[in-house]
């Protein structure tokens, strides 16, 4: 019989793409992984990968290996959940990762549902672009991960990603600025201060055919990968700054600040993505229902 021991080792060389990489998330020695790796080789009697560079990879049978080994570890972390989730089985551990990218506000109230279950649970959070959150997901590091696309088509990631709504954009200033503005929105962003997503994401290309379509041409202060970073920029009286519509009553309750206007022409989605296409957890099951039936039930 296989040495599963064996095959997980094989398992995360193959995803990590090298024995060095491997051993960081192992925690485990290269010469123990080559050793086992060997034996596992020996156990089959061919060859599973290949050296390139000083990178592996995977011979043809490595690969047909490979299917096997996702499903069969697919498996053990759905039993290992199944049972985790059992009644009397308490705290219930919740792993989520975040991309960086989305609204705290927004992911706030998508993982809020985890904490209001009928068994008590325990939110690890964590927060990372979605590369690394989905190279996690794989090696069921993580339950679930909170993105604002769905997997990018060049991620090798095996996984199912489900959408939970959208919401338009607003725009949002303090009060000092609000006052400066001239005419009706969007005219008013002519000539203001404003605050935009970094250059590269969509949010961002679609934000400069909108202002490019509607003739504005808004002095751009300052540019950021974290909306978070840029909302407290915005509080400061900085420039103006987008969010989505869906939180809009939540952005001027917490942060004093002034609506100044929406478009549905600009938009943004956001998805859990999970390594399981039926939801089986029902924490990841009430985060997802309660998303589409209740935040963005609107949108």
């Amino acid at each position: 019989m296989v040495n599963y021991k064996h095959l997980h080792y094989f398992w995360t060389v193959a995803k990590e793409g090298s024995i060095a990489r491997a051993s960081e998330r192992l925690h485990i020695t290269p010469q123990t992984i080559s050793g086992q790796l060997s034996l596992l080789e020996d156990y089959y009697g061919v060859a599973l990968f290949k050296k390139v560079g000083r990178n592996l990879e995977l011979s043809p049978i490595g690969q047909q290996v490979l299917s096997y080994a996702d499903e069969i570890f697919s498996l053990g972390n759905e039993l290992e959940q199944m049972m985790q989730y059992q009644p009397n089985i308490q705290p219930l551990l919740f792993k989520v990762g975040v991309v960086d990218v989305v609204p705290k506000l927004i992911a706030h109230q998508i993982l809020l549902p985890a904490l209001k279950m009928p068994n008590a649970t325990r939110l690890v959070c964590r927060e990372a672009d979605i590369d690394t959150l989905l190279a996690d997901l794989t090696l069921h590091r993580l339950d679930l991960v909170i993105a604002d696309r769905p997997i990018p088509p060049n991620v090798s990631t095996r996984g199912f990603s489900h959408k939970l709504g959208h919401s338009s954009i607003s725009f949002f200033a303090t009060k000092a600025i609000k006052k400066r503005l001239s005419g009706d929105f969007p005219q008013c962003l002519n000539g203001a201060p404003l605050l935009l997503p970094n250059s590269g994401s969509q949010l961002r290309l679609d934000i400069e055919q909108w202002l490019s379509h509607n003739r504005l041409q808004p002095h751009i202060v300052a540019e950021f990968d974290d909306s978070a970073l840029m909302k407290a920029f915005g509080q400061e009286g900085v420039g103006i700054y987008i969010a989505p519509t869906v939180i809009k009553a939540a952005m001027m309750q917490q942060n004093d600040v002034e609506f100044i206007g929406q478009t549905e022409a600009l938009s943004e989605n956001f998805y859990a993505i999970s390594v399981e296409k039926k939801i089986n957890n029902p924490i990841v099951s009430e985060v997802i229902e309660t998303a589409n039936t209740v935040l963005f039930s609107g949108s």
